[in-house]
């Protein structure tokens, strides 16, 4: 499951590769994710190129940021960048490659969904995907330092928010619009007394001492 990116605004007609003819003309994305700790649910991986003619102010790490900030800034995004995209990796690919496969994987789909193409990708972290359409660097705490960065770290988490309140409708009595499928107290609880619902990843910890064992206490 994706969201497709919007019309893209050229500077000028693109080449034959879909990348700008002006070299002068360098698209950056940035690249973040949300959802890798999480017992539930998908991980949700975002790619942005911003337009530096139609800035968007008050960028940060999303986890700094309130909801309610998050949900503006998403909008802004969404209106101002030159392109994006937003990839969910769904519970069951995370359970057959593991989490940080699952996090490589969403990331180089993500950048090769982009279109206009960027021509360099900013990604936060200390890893860098295999069979990326661009070069790339990786970036430490990239999503507090880089506007890119912080811009797909915003997309990635409002997006997974959204699906995790609507799976709340569809396996109530886990709390998922609340915990965001993340091991508190009362997700742990729930996950005791209803056992494991179809969103919960099998390869996690938790999860598979509660199949294997029958309880987690």
């Amino acid at each position: 499951m994706d969201e497709q990116p919007p019309r893209a605004l050229w500077p000028e007609p693109p080449g034959p590769d879909g990348r700008l003819a002006d070299a002068g003309n360098i698209l950056v994305a940035g690249v973040d994710e949300a959802g890798r700790g999480p017992l539930a649910g998908p991980l949700a991986v975002a790619a942005v190129i911003l337009d530096p003619a139609r800035p968007v102010r008050g960028l940060n790490d999303s986890k700094q940021l309130s909801e309610a900030k998050r949900e503006a800034l998403y909008a802004l995004i969404i209106e101002r960048a030159l392109a994006y995209r937003i990839v969910l990796i769904e519970r069951e690919e995370i359970d057959r490659i593991n989490i940080f496969q699952a996090t490589m994987e969403g990331m180089s789909r993500a950048l090769a969904g982009l279109v206009p193409v960027a021509h360099e990708a900013l990604i936060d972290g200390n890893q860098l995907p295999r069979n990326l359409p661009c070069p790339a660097r990786a970036i430490v705490g990239g999503d507090a330092l880089e506007p890119a960065i912080s811009a797909a770290s915003i997309l990635a988490k409002v997006s997974r928010d959204r699906v995790m309140v609507a799976l709340d409708g569809e396996y109530p009595g886990y709390g998922f619009a609340a915990h965001k499928g993340y091991s508190t107290a009362g997700h742990l609880a729930a996950l005791q007394r209803l056992g494991p619902c179809a969103q919960h990843r099998r390869s996690f910890a938790p999860v598979r001492l509660l199949l294997d064992q029958g309880q987690l206490f």
